[in-house]
Formats: structure tokens, sequence, C-alpha cells
């Protein structure tokens, strides 16, 4: 990778929020975010810049398949999120556009959460 480029990272908020039978998902999304943080350490004499997305609960057609398999998934779901709503792929692809972009030419190092506030609050 040339100088000034950018990692971007696949993290998921279930690194940071403790979810249930989710142990061992959450412990390698938790190193994720570990690397962005050294990696950018690691990385900084040759200008790379890496960072980490984490996305909460998006509808993706695995996530329907879910929702179609589990009675009442979809209500229980939105109750968790504060904007009650399942986020869409575009939501994530424009954060990762933004961290891969010059735009954020100063952010390194950092976790972004694309999950409608779900670890926040």
């Amino acid at each position: 990778m040339t100088a000034g480029g950018s990692v971007v990272l696949p993290g998921s908020v279930a690194g940071s929020k403790g979810l249930p039978s989710l142990s061992i998902y959450s412990a390698t999304k938790a190193a994720i975010r570990s690397l962005a943080r050294t990696w950018t350490t690691d990385l900084k004499n040759r200008g790379i810049r890496v960072n980490a997305v984490s996305p909460g609960m998006i509808l993706t057609p695995a996530m329907e398949s879910y929702m179609r398999d589990n009675a009442g998934a979809q209500e229980a779901l939105t109750q968790m999120i504060p904007f009650g709503r399942l986020g869409q792929a575009q939501d994530v692809a424009k954060a990762v556009l933004f961290l891969a972009s010059s735009d954020s030419s100063y952010v390194a190092g950092e976790e972004f959460f694309i999950d409608g506030g779900v670890r926040a609050v």
C-alpha cells in the first residue's frame, strides 16, 4: 500500500456490546477494533490510516432470512434500536467511503458505529 493509503476494517457493534450467544463472534470483532488502533501506530510512518466500521443490525439477506424464520424477531430487534429501524447496506457503505477517502485524512485508529445508536444508549 502506498503512503497516504487508508485501511477500513470490518467490525461490529457486537465487539463492544455484550450480546448473548455471540461470545466468539464478539471477541473477534473486539480484536478488529484493537487492530485498527495498533496498526495506526504501526503504519503512521508510512502515512497509512487504519479505522474500523462497526455496523449494528443491518437489513441484509441474512438478516431478512433470520427475521422470516423467527417470529417476532423484527419487532424485538427494532425495539433495541433508538431509531426504531434496521440500517441499510448503504448506511455502512457511506461510512466506508468516507473513511477510505481524503475527506477523513485526519481520522485514524477510530471505530465508527453505524448502528442507529444501539451501542451509545
